[in-house]
């Protein structure tokens, strides 16, 4: 046992403000991080100490682990919380802290290390049964011999950075005459991103839902899963929308996908917050994909449904109290949404769209949460990620869920950038969203630019409307893990996005 009494939060934005909340209500200090461009975030001012570690970009600043490290000794610190991206899964940055003295709010170097690489993983939990998808167990070099390789395993095929993540390094191989082509650019890729050309092959599974398990690890060697997400609304195979519980899995499905994702967390002796990534096809098959060694940019629908603060939990973790909990005191209770709110226009391909946030209006009521780091007035930094905020809403059920996005969507004002507001709009009212048959092509199949510009309507009357389809739904006898699945009403016209709500 160890008590925390100062942490510095070695990240920015919302992350930052998130976990220094949780933090305040515990009695610890915080410390922020800043870089020039953050020198008036939100973070900084919110912070009991901030300390600048260098320039606007990430490499100059965020990334900088030995500089962070010697702040922490400076101010006599004692624990890092990573948040999400930057150092959080660098396991030489977990090394470094814990040869200094200072607890890492997450799991052991050793755990990220494993967990960090695909192949090194998929390995790992072997031993398990735990579900795989079909492919090759170490990495490819040779092109003539991964060619035959994955003709074997069946075209069409996926080729991925072993220490990968978000989309790069990836390639989807139709046959087996542009295969030497794509490996080449996925090699380069995942060098370019990772500074590491491994990549692996895997059988590409066409039309899957993005199902990922929250899991808990203690130092005592106890481990409990916190039910699953879904996070198959997804653009250059990163979330935009994520939920929970699915709408799609059973009782029985998510028993077993529980288990699965402990398994895989025992296999590296993990500790602290970490989410189990699955696979699942049209015929409810699922399969391990990887494990993300930190807290999840959506866990604020894990805690909107359990009750838990995960934050709270990571740090009584981090000072060796046991879990407070045991699985079978885990329950669900209602239904959450998240809709990552990022400085995109959807109309164009989703591309960044950085400027000054020149009206910047939170929605608020009942189970409503923003989690954001901005302010009215405030530029979105061209350095980092455009995300402004993650907009989250609670029901109980999945229709009041999404009836009440629907409301603080259309409350919600920014005006001087493109959002992704109209896009939640749009997949919200969607017939395949809302009657839960939709998977990760959905932008693919149903997303035009056009759709985002169809003739103007009260934005009340189509709320109105929605709710009423929903309620409609919602009399329909289901199974409650299955709430929200079925035959929907045809979806609702998209609101009347006027000029100051982008």
């Amino acid at each position: 046992m160890r008590k925390i009494n100062k942490i510095l939060v070695a990240n920015r934005g919302e992350i930052a403000l998130r976990v220094m909340r949780t933090a305040k209500e515990m009695g610890i200090r915080t410390v922020a991080i800043y870089s020039e461009a953050d020198r008036n975030a939100l973070h900084v001012r919110f912070a009991d100490e901030a300390v600048c570690v260098g320039g606007p970009k990430s490499s100059e600043s965020y990334l900088r682990g030995d500089v962070i490290i010697d702040a922490c000794r400076q101010l006599q610190v004692d624990a890092i919380h990573p948040g999400y991206g930057f150092l959080s899964e660098n396991s030489v940055f977990a090394q470094k802290a814990e040869a200094a003295g200072i607890i890492f709010i997450g799991p052991s170097p050793q755990a990220i290390e494993l967990m960090g690489s695909k192949l090194a993983a998929k390995a790992a939990v072997a031993k398990y049964n735990i579900p795989m998808v079909p492919g090759t167990e170490e990495a490819i070099t040779d092109v003539e011999a991964a060619k035959q390789i994955a003709s074997e395993v069946g075209f069409p095929i996926l080729i991925k950075a072993s220490a990968g993540g978000g989309g790069k390094g990836m390639r989807v191989v139709e046959n087996v005459g542009v295969f030497e082509q794509q490996m080449k650019m996925a090699v380069s890729e995942a060098t370019s991103a990772f500074g590491d050309g491994s990549v692996f092959i895997e059988k590409y599974i066409g039309y899957p839902r993005h199902i990922e398990i929250q899991v808990l690890g203690d130092m005592h060697g106890n481990i409990v899963h916190l039910f699953e997400r879904e996070c198959s609304i997804q653009r250059r195979h990163q979330k935009v929308i994520e939920e929970a519980p699915s709408a799609v899995l059973t009782p029985a499905l998510r028993e077993e996908m529980g288990r699965c994702a402990v398994n895989v967390a025992r296999a590296c002796k993990y500790v602290g917050a970490g989410t189990v990534e699955f696979l699942v096809d049209e015929k409810l098959n699922f399969y391990f994909l990887e494990m993300n060694t930190r807290l999840q940019v959506e866990h604020p629908v894990t805690e909107q449904i359990t009750g838990l603060d995960l934050v709270r939990e990571q740090i009584l973790i981090a000072e060796g109290n046991a879990l407070r909990f045991k699985q079978e005191e885990l329950h669900i209770n209602g239904h959450a949404l998240e809709l990552r709110v990022y400085a995109e226009d959807p109309a164009n391909n989703f591309l960044p769209d950085i400027g000054r946030l020149e009206t910047y209006i939170r929605p608020q009521g009942l189970g409503v949460r923003v989690d954001d780091g901005f302010e009215q007035g405030m530029d979105i930094p061209i350095y980092y990620d455009p995300m402004i905020a993650k907009l989250v809403t609670f029901g109980k059920d999945r229709p009041e869920a999404i009836a009440k996005m629907l409301r603080a969507i259309e409350e919600y004002q920014i005006t001087g950038i493109a959002t992704t507001l109209p896009f939640g709009a749009f997949v919200l009212q969607h017939e395949a969203f809302v009657s839960g048959n939709f998977d990760t092509k959905f932008i693919d199949r149903y997303f035009t630019p056009e759709a985002l510009q169809q003739k103007p309507a009260k934005a009340e009357e189509e709320i109105a409307v929605a709710l009423a389809a929903l309620l409609m739904q919602e009399k329909k006898p289901s199974n409650p893990a299955t709430s929200g699945v079925g035959k929907a009403s045809a979806p609702v016209a998209i609101s009347n996005w006027k000029k100051n709500r982008t």
